[in-house]
C-alpha cells in the first residue's frame, strides 16, 4: 500500500513504518496518525512479520510533536469525540506484536508519547525528549500524563511536564524512559539486534506477556497473578510450548509457529 505520510519497509522479520515528513521535522498530523492505523492493520495480518519498529526519516527527528497547525483549530468537542492520537496510541501499545520505538532525534510531544507507548525505546546519542505542551496551555493528550509517570515515577514526571524540560537521551536511560543509548550509525544494528532476540521466542509468548504486564500493572496484584496464570494454562496447551521445550532438550534451536 501506498502512503503519503510514512513509508512502511519489510527487512526479513521487521516491518519499519517510517514517519516521512521531513520538511516538518516529522510533525504528526491527523493523516499520519490514521496512516499508523493503516499500517498496523495491515501488518497484523502478514505472519511473516515479527516485530515492528517506529522511527522517523532523516537523523534529526524521530517525531517533533503534533501539528500545530491542526491543533490551533481543534475544538473541545472534537478533542472529546474524535478518534485521534490518544486511541491509535492505545492501540499500539495492546498490539499483539511487539513494537521498539528507534529514537533518531527529537521525540518530543506527540513523538515522546508515541515512542512511551511503544514496548521497547532505544535512541541514538543524539536524540531529546520531552514533553513541552505545557508552553501551548494545553497538556500531554496521547497517553503522555499516564505513561510517563508509569515509566519514570510521578515526580520525575512532573518535573519534565510542568517545566518542559527536554532531556538527552542519557538522562532518559537514567530515568528509565528509554533502555538503551548508542551512537547513531548503531542506531538501526542495535534495534534490530534486540528485534532478533524477541523474534526468537515463541509469539504466542510474546504476546501473552505484554498482555499480563500492560493489563496487570493496571489491576491489584492478586488480579495480576490471576491473569497470569490463565495466561500460562493457556501457553501450556500449545504447539509452540511443545516444540520450545524439546528442542531445549534435544539442544536445538526452536521452530515456532504461533500455534
Amino acid at each position: 500500500m501506498i502512503y503519503k505520510n510514512i513509508l512502511v519497509k519489510r527487512n526479513s522479520q521487521i516491518a519499519y513504518i517510517i514517519i516521512n515528513r521531513q520538511e516538518v521535522r516529522n510533525a504528526l498530523n491527523s493523516e499520519t496518525v490514521n496512516e499508523f492505523q493503516t499500517a498496523l492493520n495491515e501488518l497484523e495480518l502478514d505472519e511473516s512479520i515479527r516485530c515492528i519498529v517506529f522511527t522517523g526519516a532523516g537523523e534529526k527527528s524521530f517525531a517533533s510533536g503534533a501539528d500545530i497547525s491542526q491543533l490551533k483549530d481543534r475544538t473541545a468537542l472534537e478533542t472529546l469525540r474524535k478518534k485521534g492520537m490518544q486511541q491509535v496510541y492505545e492501540y499500539i501499545e495492546s498490539y499483539p506484536k511487539p513494537t521498539i520505538a528507534m529514537i533518531n532525534g527529537y521525540a518530543l510531544g506527540g513523538g515522546c508519547e508515541l515512542a512511551m507507548a511503544c514496548d521497547i525505546r532505544i535512541a541514538s546519542t543524539n536524540a531529546k525528549m520531552g514533553l513541552p505542551e505545557l508552553n501551548l496551555s494545553i497538556i500531554p493528550g496521547a497517553g503522555g500524563t499516564q505513561r510517563l509517570a508509569r515509566l519514570v515515577g510521578k515526580g520525575k514526571a512532573l518535573e519534565m511536564i510542568l517545566t518542559g524540560k527536554i532531556i538527552s537521551a542519557e538522562e532518559a536511560k537514567m530515568c528509565g524512559l528509554v533502555s538503551e543509548v548508542v551512537l547513531p550509525n548503531k542506531l538501526q544494528e542495535k534495534t534490530e539486534e534486540i528485534a532478533e532476540f524477541i523474534i526468537n521466542k515463541g509469539p504466542l509468548a510474546v504476546q501473552l506477556a505484554k498482555l499480563s504486564i500492560n493489563i496487570g500493572t493496571e489491576t491489584d496484584l492478586k488480579t495480576g497473578l490471576m491473569l497470569e496464570k490463565l495466561a500460562q494454562a493457556f501457553l501450556m496447551s500449545t504447539e509452540d510450548k511443545k516444540e520450545g521445550t524439546l528442542a531445549f532438550l534435544e539442544k536445538r534451536k526452536p521452530k515456532f509457529h504461533g500455534k
